[in-house]
């Protein structure tokens, strides 16, 4: 049975810091690139980063890029996400999932998903900042 479980998420004012964790049983990270989603109140939910299973190089956003960074852990299959300064409007919430390939397209960062059988979501995890 494939899960992904959350953790990390907080309360902090503007400037402080998180890490966001991604614990993966049931595939191996190896072979499973993880993207984090967040969806903040009355919006859409929109990719924030992600690391790719063959070389495990983080992308990232525009909106995070040089605040947030991603890496991971094969040992502990899991992933993490740093986020630093933070702002108002990273208040959300995170979700980590399963999916096929990320990177930067012509400077965009662009994301492909699995297939549905392959596609996996986790619960999500509270990030909350304000003054």
């Amino acid at each position: 049975q494939v899960q992904l479980v959350e953790s990390g998420g907080g309360s902090v004012q503007p400037g402080g810091s998180l890490r966001l964790s991604c614990t993966v049983s049931g595939l191996s990270l190896n072979y499973y690139s993880i993207g984090w989603f967040r969806q903040a109140p009355g919006k859409e939910r929109e990719p924030v980063s992600c690391i790719n299973a063959g070389d495990g190089n983080p992308y990232y956003v525009d909106s995070v890029k040089g605040r947030f960074s991603g890496f991971r852990d094969n040992d502990k299959n899991t992933v993490y996400l740093q986020m630093n300064s933070l702002k108002t409007e990273d208040t959300a919430i995170y979700v980590c999932h399963t999916i096929s390939v990320c990177g930067y397209s012509s400077g965009a960062y662009f994301w492909t998903e699995l297939g549905p059988d392959a596609s996996y979501w986790g619960q999500g995890t509270q990030v909350t900042v304000s003054a």
